[in-house]
């Protein structure tokens, strides 16, 4: 079974989640994108048990404190083959025109391309490529699951104004999240939970 925790970081409040199997203890963290002492005393508690970092996308407010957690642990940094190039680019990253410096270097470990699954306690991670935020978003599924980083919020989408963003890729990406069943809960890069029922009824962004 899945529990699933929202931490909000950083001055663009973006949500990082902390995801458990309780079956087996295992844990991910998916998007760490700042500073918190939240999600460190996290981290510094249950150590041995952090298996992944899953990145929805490579923008600095959801990868910034990637490093940390990767010097405290063994956790493996998963994120797409597209946006892994953004990870040390402080332009592409946007670090240096919304911060006006470098985050710390990160090294991914996993690159997935779409439809690939990573193994988590007792199921799988499976990654959806979902362009349109950047050429490389992407969600996370597993169970009734769906992390969509900065492609599907609650009543919204990503911005798509930026390097690499794409209006007509993200129109493609939300039609193809139309596709889950209603049941799945969505968890988004900013802002409130929802689920794919509510959203399919009321986003007017889902063609």
């Amino acid at each position: 079974m899945i529990e699933v925790q929202k931490i909000p970081v950083g001055v663009l409040d973006t949500n990082c989640y902390i995801v458990t199997d309780t079956d087996t203890n295992e844990i991910a963290i998916v998007d760490p994108g700042a500073v918190s002492s939240k999600v460190r005393k996290f981290v510094d508690a249950h150590k041995e048990n952090i298996k992944y970092i899953l990145l929805t996308h490579g923008h600095f407010d959801h990868i910034a404190y990637v490093s940390y957690i990767q010097s405290q642990t063994n956790a493996k940094v998963v994120i797409s083959k597209e946006d892994e190039p953004m990870l040390n680019d402080s332009m592409e990253n946007l670090s240096l025109p919304f911060m006006g410096k470098d985050i710390p270097h990160i090294e991914a470990d996993i690159i997935v391309n779409d439809n690939d699954t990573i193994p988590f306690g007792s199921g799988a991670f499976t990654f959806l490529s979902t362009p349109g935020h950047t050429t490389g978003s992407g969600c996370f599924l597993i169970e009734n699951h769906i992390f969509t980083g900065d492609t599907l919020m609650k009543l919204s989408m990503g911005r798509t104004d930026f390097p690499n963003g794409s209006a007509v890729q993200m129109k493609n990406s939300l039609r193809r999240l139309r596709q889950l069943p209603d049941n799945f809960k969505v968890y988004p890069g900013h802002g409130a939970l929802s689920d794919m029922k509510y959203e399919k009824m009321y986003n007017s962004y889902i063609p």
